[in-house]
């Protein structure tokens, strides 16, 4: 028997490193408009060519064409357009407020903009968003406070969650933001069971699941799959593919997959890819899988293609693992900047008016962090009390706390 060669361990790698030329000539991006549009009670094996390619409505001259355009009116994209805007201006200032000493922890959004805030128009009150850290834009598009928001941030008196989370895992069940959860992928399984009572319920309300690409490599994202599939749960499965998780390029989490959305066609389950900074095919998928879950046809599983153009975090430098110019060579583009060009086409707005629209929007944010610093930040001002440690936790509070909390002066 003739000797057979060692075996070797695959370990994938990103194509370039800090230094290298970024190219993204071999990612395949069809023409917009040229994907089509399934009906919404397609059978899920008669949609697989939907997780190999990327739906997009806005072409490079800033039209809406093709089947998913249309779902907007016009007063409708421009509260789209201030909502990004509002999104990426909160963005810089908590980022600045956090290099001040403001805050310990800051995480942003910059790219990434249309998906949550598209997203949120396509939903109708009661229904519940499972996020990550990087969907705030599901917040300030549905209206909820920016100083309260900012308050959580800088972890003041004013914080709603009495300084037990890190600054930026908001929670809001009147705006159907679910606590965020450091442990990754655990807001899959709790959308897929949080869908289920909806249905078992006799409920009109529907649940929407947020991952990114890195975190789809953990046992709760394949759990919850199984869930959703075999109740035919009421619910968006979301997958944000900006690719980056931390560190580790998505080819990591992807495997031989090809696309991420292709993991759904192993459960049955129906699979879209998106664009994801084309705020108009993001809302227009967003609906048409809202839909599909509120008429009682199960899951639906959305990729949206889109880039991480900031870090991680604060607490990561992106240089040490990707070239400075990768955001640049970028092909997908800015979404802000796309959707400004689509309402200047249509005559809706212009140069003039979006500087004047940049100026209100950060005189807005401005005020707001005003608001918030003037109750306090990380280091100045009033701070939650010590003694929110000991509430709510217990319907009664049990002796040996109470014994603990006069202890502590409390």
């Amino acid at each position: 028997m003739p000797d057979a060669p060692r075996l070797s361990l695959h370990v994938p790698e990103p194509e370039w490193r800090p230094g290298d030329q970024p190219d993204f000539s071999h990612v395949k991006i069809p023409r917009a408009g040229t994907i089509r549009r399934p009906e919404i009670d397609e059978k899920p094996e008669d949609m697989r060519d939907l997780a190999f390619s990327i739906i997009r409505v806005l072409n490079r001259q800033g039209e809406a064409v093709g089947p998913w355009a249309g779902t907007l009116t016009d007063d409708e994209l421009r509260d789209g357009l201030r909502h990004m805007m509002t999104l990426r201006a909160y963005d810089a200032r908590m980022l600045m407020a956090q290099r001040q000493g403001k805050t310990s922890f800051y995480m942003q959004h910059l790219g990434e903009e249309a998906i949550s805030c598209a997203f949120r128009m396509a939903l109708e009150p009661g229904d519940m968003n499972f996020p990550t850290y990087r969907q705030a834009g599901l917040l300030i598009a549905g209206g909820y406070p920016m100083v309260t928001m900012m308050c959580q941030v800088y972890s003041n008196d004013k914080d709603p969650m009495h300084g037990r989370q890190l600054p930026v895992f908001y929670s809001s069940k009147e705006h159907g933001f679910f606590s965020i959860s450091g442990n990754l992928a655990t807001q899959y399984i709790q959308a897929v069971g949080w869908a289920m009572a909806s249905a078992i319920s006799h409920d009109r309300k529907i649940a929407a699941a947020w991952i990114g690409d890195g975190s789809t490599a953990e046992s709760d994202f394949h759990a919850a799959l199984v869930f959703a599939s075999t109740y035919k749960a009421p619910v968006v499965l979301n997958i944000v593919n900006n690719q980056w998780a931390i560190s580790t390029f998505q080819g990591i989490a992807r495997g031989g997959s090809g696309t991420f959305a292709a993991r759904g066609h192993g459960f049955g389950i129906p699979a879209l890819r998106v664009d994801g900074n084309d705020y108009l095919a993001v809302h227009a998928v967003a609906k048409w899988a809202v839909e599909r879950a509120r008429r009682n046809l199960g899951p639906t599983i959305v990729e949206y293609v889109t880039y991480r153009a900031g870090g991680h975090s604060t607490s990561d430098d992106p240089a040490a693992y990707r070239p400075k110019t990768e955001s640049d060579a970028w092909p997908l583009g800015d979404p802000i900047l796309r959707l400004k060009l689509h309402l200047i086409a249509r005559g809706l707005w212009s140069e003039e008016r979006h500087k004047q629209a940049e100026a209100e929007v950060l005189d807005s944010v401005l005020v707001a962090q005003r608001e918030a610093e003037a109750i306090g930040t990380l280091h100045t001002g009033r701070r939650p009390s010590p003694r929110d440690m000991f509430e709510d936790v217990y319907a009664e509070m049990p002796a040996h706390l109470l014994k603990q909390r006069h202890e502590a002066g409390y």
